[in-house]
């Protein structure tokens, strides 16, 4: 007959006051981890002791109870009731609920009690957090309760909102956990599902990548549609802004581009409108124009406004307050922060006044119009006074030395043979000496200012201050008032347009001092092209250098067009690139997606990273699709100043890579995917995080050398 297994006997339960329980020197825990003994007192004062000790008694030499007892397994939970008892929140003799053992070793016990508990599952984790919220309690209690950040709560509460059936296969460990953090970045569960679909299909699964393929056409909230039309206007329209609470995402994406797309459309027309009302003849509207939109139109010169005794006290006294501040901290290493901030505002108020609004003329405007666009901020940009050439107002013929019809010459008689030459063309005639004093003939003074003309050749090249005026009168006569018929100067400026437009040429920042510039010239200008000679005489030498370099540097011509081969003149273009010191990097080129990593092939990506970084950061990618490569590119290129050939002044070569021997030192690279903010991981203190070797290779942010 088999034996009877053997009952297993339970350990008693009893409730014995705070001031019977000592700690054991049999407790395995030493070191501090975990939530602290404050935060753990605060949650057994709102919510109780949820968790018995495990206690012993402590006997005498002779082995009798002495009604005391220590505690091998609960050290922590006793700290945190000796806490509130020191803070008179709970009396010494309150019942404790204990597990009274007596069996065994206590070491054993406590050690048991720590290591054969299952750590909860994080997904278990967020969905509490969720079923939390669903009962009523707000992101801030929760975060309160739980002793974390209120951002940490909505980490896991997007977590939690993930599409279920991906919950599943991160709960089945198909996933992990960043790669989980990535999803979120959509609420479109079929979305998320697509996505994860598509992952299978490759071999590049970093979270960089889910995210990219979620926001796959997206507008970015930093766009400056985005920032022109407001996030804000956009979401009460209906649109959805993409987040992504686990990394920067610089405001998300704008989900919706339609929308985005119909509400730019909108608010420029509303905006054109309005600026129609001033009494232009015409609007041109659109989110970018193409760098030059306003070659071969005329500009118009307004007048400032002048500042009100109002405003010039204003200025003035922000003027003395700037000098005083400046003078007071002229020996200071580095300026406090209110004062390098109250320097900046008066610089902002100062720059303010500086701009002043113009007005024009009333006859002018009927006849001009004006271009509406985006600036690179998202503010508007209107462009005023700008007259196309039909709708110039066509002068008069000028009367005096010919018929009264206003041919200028002399006409045939009608046999149709007199003042004709031996050739059949017509020829003045000489006006008979009986004829009074009648206007001289075409010919003659043809002749005789052909004379004047070569005299006039000959002094001015015997002065070159006024020839080098008289070339700056003409130049400036075709750039600002295109009336080159006001100069006996046969000189032309020929400034080219450009027949290929990059993404962003007209908003950057090279283009903008190039328009500044353009715009102040035009102010300092008298209004009137017949008044230009005498301002130009009146300006200093330094002046007219200026100006003169602005015109000059409007003809240049650097383009490579594959129809339009100018082999000597791109030479050229070198010499002058490196006599002027030319650096595209410092003028703010920079190598993207879009501007040129996007646009040529893998080994060139490659061998833009080798120059830039190294051989082994080249590596490192070499294994990703051309997208991926690309925008993996762009982030190790940032701030690296490195340029293509294209753009690179010839004896710059070091600075650009091409003199690499080996590799350089390697950056500490890379920033990892990170899960909170302040440090704060999406699992809290006590979560674990897996080591990744490869997260160097993959990650999308890279710190600058």
């Amino acid at each position: 007959m088999a034996n009877a297994a053997k009952k297993i006997t339970l350990s008693s339960s009893r409730d014995i006051p705070f001031n019977k329980l000592v700690l054991s020197q049999s407790n395995v825990r030493r070191v501090k981890a975990g939530v602290s003994i404050e935060e753990l007192a605060e949650d057994i004062a709102r919510r109780g002791l949820l968790q018995g000790l495990s206690v012993r008694p402590v006997t005498d030499e002779a082995g009798t109870e002495t009604g005391m007892f220590e505690i091998p397994a609960g050290g922590r939970r006793y700290r945190a009731l000796e806490f509130l008892v020191k803070k008179k929140r709970m009396t010494k003799t309150t019942p404790v609920p204990c597990i009274v053992r007596e069996d065994g070793i206590a070491e054993e016990d406590s050690l048991a009690e720590n290591v054969q508990r299952a750590p909860l599952h994080p997904l278990d984790q967020f969905r509490a957090f969720l079923t939390l919220k669903e009962k009523g309690q707000s992101e801030e209690e929760i975060a309160a309760t739980f002793f974390v950040s209120v951002n940490v709560v909505k980490q896991r509460l997007k977590l939690a909102s993930v599409s279920p059936k991906l919950l599943d296969i991160y709960a089945e460990d198909g996933m992990s956990l960043d790669q989980l953090m990535a999803f979120t970045v959509s609420g479109d569960h079929e979305r998320q599902e697509q996505v994860f679909e598509r992952l299978q299909q490759s071999h590049d699964k970093q979270p960089y990548a889910i995210r990219r393929m979620l926001t796959e056409g997206a507008v970015r909230a930093s766009d400056k549609r985005a920032q022109f039309i407001g996030i804000d206007a956009y979401v009460e329209a209906g649109g959805t802004v993409l987040r992504d609470l686990f990394q920067s995402d610089d405001g998300g994406w704008l989900q919706d581009v339609p929308l985005v797309e119909y509400m730019v459309t909108d608010k420029l027309r509303r905006e054109a409108e309005a600026i129609v009302v001033e009494g232009w003849k015409w609007t041109d509207a659109a989110p970018d124009f193409p760098y030059g939109h306003t070659f071969g139109l005329r500009q118009l010169r307004g007048e400032e406004i002048p500042l009100t005794p109002e405003e010039e006290a204003a200025r003035d006294a922000l003027k003395a307050e700037f000098d005083q501040l400046e003078e007071q901290y002229a020996e200071a290493d580095e300026l406090p922060d209110e004062v390098d901030a109250r320097l900046g505002e008066i610089e902002t108020a100062l720059e303010a006044f500086e701009d002043r609004p113009v007005t024009f003329d009333p006859d002018d405007i009927i006849r001009a119009g004006a271009f509406v666009s985006i600036a690179h901020d998202g503010s508007l940009r209107v462009e005023r006074g700008f007259v196309r050439p039909e709708d110039e107002i066509v002068p008069e013929p000028e009367s005096g030395g010919g018929d009264a019809d206003g041919t200028g010459g002399t006409q045939p008689n009608p046999d149709g043979n007199e003042g004709e030459t031996s050739n059949g063309t017509e020829e003045p005639s000489e006006p008979d000496e009986d004829e009074g004093l009648s206007p001289i003939s075409d010919r003659l003074m043809a002749e005789l200012t052909a004379h004047r003309t070569l005299g006039l050749r000959n002094a001015l090249a015997e002065r070159p201050d006024i020839a080098f005026v008289a070339a700056l009168h003409a130049l400036t006569l075709t750039v600002f008032y295109h009336f080159g018929s006001d100069s006996c100067l046969e000189l032309g400026l020929k400034s080219v347009g450009f027949s290929s437009q990059t993404p962003g040429l007209n908003d950057s920042a090279v283009a903008d001092a190039a328009n500044a510039r353009h715009e102040t010239w035009s102010r300092r200008l008298p209004k009137e092209s017949d008044e230009l000679w005498d301002a130009l005489l009146q300006w200093s030498d330094e002046d007219r250098a200026s100006l003169f370099a602005h015109i000059v540097s409007l003809s240049v011509n650097a383009v490579s067009e594959s129809w339009n081969r100018r082999p000597r003149a791109l030479a050229h273009a070198d010499v002058l690139a490196q006599t002027v010191g030319l650096d595209m990097a410092t003028a703010g080129w920079r190598p993207t997606v879009d501007t040129f990593l996007g646009r040529v092939t893998k080994a060139r990506i490659l061998q833009a990273i080798t120059e830039a970084k190294g051989a082994r950061a080249a590596d490192r990618i070499a294994h990703l699709k051309k997208g991926d490569m690309a925008t993996e590119a762009e982030a190790l290129l940032a701030d690296t100043g490195w340029l293509p050939e294209p753009l690179r002044t010839p004896g710059d070569l070091e600075r650009n890579g091409n003199e690499t021997a080996g590799d350089p030192a390697e950056p500490e690279a890379v920033v990892a995917e990170t899960a909170a903010e302040d440090g704060e991981t999406a699992m809290g203190t006590d979560d674990v995080t897996e080591d990744n070797d490869d997260a160097e290779a993959t990650s999308h942010v890279v710190a600058a050398e």
